[in-house]
């Protein structure tokens, strides 16, 4: 099976200063990828790099959609990527609403001026409906809380009905009422399409995706989704999981950081249950 994406010696930065070196990095057609780092490790860069938006100082960054190729930033390869950007970074007193968001995601394939037919506003309100935000479809997206604007702009992202989806830091926002709502859509729609999610939440990464890559200049992409002593060591980044109650967990060993300090790490424990 071809893989959907693939990076090949990819390096990139911005001027002087690299921050991703000679990464080679794939994702299959049904992969659910989970993406870890610490800050500045430049998980950014790499959704930005698979995106489009930045470009890679050497190295490729190909798509392969129905057999066809193409590269990041061609107009072939927007029309078949859905993103879910940080909710924390939009301007919520920009003047749009709920619906005209959502048709937004449209944009890459209609092209940028273009009308929205009868059709395309029935598949708004089909994705909205399947958001559980219809209700909300005449409302200014500044009105919104941070986990209705996450379910908005994950409408957005599937409108285009994407083979490749991009998610950064998805669960920064969601309310818990939506939460296991939001990943039963996600382990749905990964049974056509692949997912690259980056967190820094390693807890829920683990319990959701397919295999782990984690970012610390180069990628190294692991396959399984546990969380191991050799992720940890390269995730360079102390991580601490406080629960309440008897919950099953599996413990870590400590072992030695890559810069000297000690990781206690206790992972997959289980949401508490009122």
């Amino acid at each position: 099976m071809q893989n959907i994406l693939e990076l090949k010696q990819v390096s990139a930065g911005y001027k002087d200063n690299i921050i991703l070196e000679d990464v080679d990095f794939t994702v299959s057609p049904t992969g659910f990828v989970g993406v870890i780092g610490a800050n500045g490790s430049g998980k950014t860069t790499l959704l930005r790099i698979i995106l489009g938006l930045n470009k890679p100082m050497k190295g490729q960054v190909l798509f392969h959609f129905n057999g066809v190729g193409c590269t990041a930033g061609s107009k072939a390869a927007s029309q078949h990527i859905g993103y879910l950007p940080q909710v924390a970074m939009f301007d919520r007193k920009f003047p749009m609403t709920v619906h005209d968001v959502v048709l937004s995601g449209l944009t890459g394939k209609i092209g940028l001026f273009k009308h929205f037919s009868r059709t395309h506003r029935d598949k708004a309100d089909q994705v909205m409906q399947q958001m559980k935000i219809h209700h909300l479809r005449k409302m200014s997206i500044g009105e919104l809380s941070g986990g209705q604007m996450q379910r908005v702009f994950l409408a957005r992202a599937l409108i285009n009905e994407p083979r490749l989806l991009l998610l950064d830091e998805p669960n920064t926002f969601i309310d818990k009422g939506f939460e296991k709502g939001f990943f039963d859509v996600l382990k749905e729609l990964n049974k056509t399409i692949a997912i690259v999610l980056v967190s820094h939440d390693i807890g829920m990464v683990s319990s959701f995706v397919k295999t782990i890559a984690c970012v610390n200049r180069s990628v190294y992409h692991h396959d399984g989704n546990e969380v191991t002593r050799e992720i940890l060591e390269n995730y360079n980044c102390p991580i601490d999981l406080i629960t309440h109650g008897e919950l099953p967990h599996r413990v870590l060993k400590t072992h030695p950081h890559q810069e000297g300090a000690v990781c206690h790490c206790l992972l997959n424990a289980k949401q508490v249950q009122k």
